[in-house]
């Protein structure tokens, strides 16, 4: 069976507070000595951001065929997750606004476990016009 057709991402659309997918999987202990092993701290304790549960949550819902460019993240974390409990994560639209006539994006998720375990918060602020990056260097006509 083919799989379901996504909309296609319209900023234009986009309310701020929109829910996004949410989705859970389970953190192994293979997951965080892999992640640990990535970063070389043998002691990392959130293997949690390598997943890009806001770009997850986002890719859940829309297709986005406008791109975009990283210009902030903001992680807050709260408690480490433990290996064997199931996290899951919500998405939601945290914010859209314009500066210097470029479209924002703001995208949230938050993660908790099984438990209830607050673990994470993270806000990842994308410039939804790529191909606007580096024209201010490009040789004037």
């Amino acid at each position: 069976m083919a799989a379901e057709k996504l909309p296609e991402l319209d900023y234009d659309k986009l309310q701020i507070g929109e829910e996004l997918g949410s989705y859970e999987y389970l953190l192994t202990q293979e997951m965080l000595d892999s992640f640990r092993a990535s970063v070389e701290d043998p002691d990392a304790a959130f293997p949690t951001i390598a997943v890009k549960h806001d770009a997850t949550a986002l890719a859940m819902c829309y297709e986005d065929n406008i791109g975009g460019v990283n210009a902030a993240n903001e992680m807050e974390f709260h408690n480490p997750p433990i290996p064997g409990k199931r996290v899951k994560v919500t998405g939601r639209i945290h914010d859209k606004y314009s500066r210097r006539d470029k479209p924002y994006l703001v995208i949230e998720a938050t993660a908790v476990d099984e438990d209830g375990r607050l673990l994470e918060k993270m806000r990842t602020y994308q410039m939804k016009k790529p191909d606007e990056v580096g024209k201010k260097w490009q040789a004037q006509s």
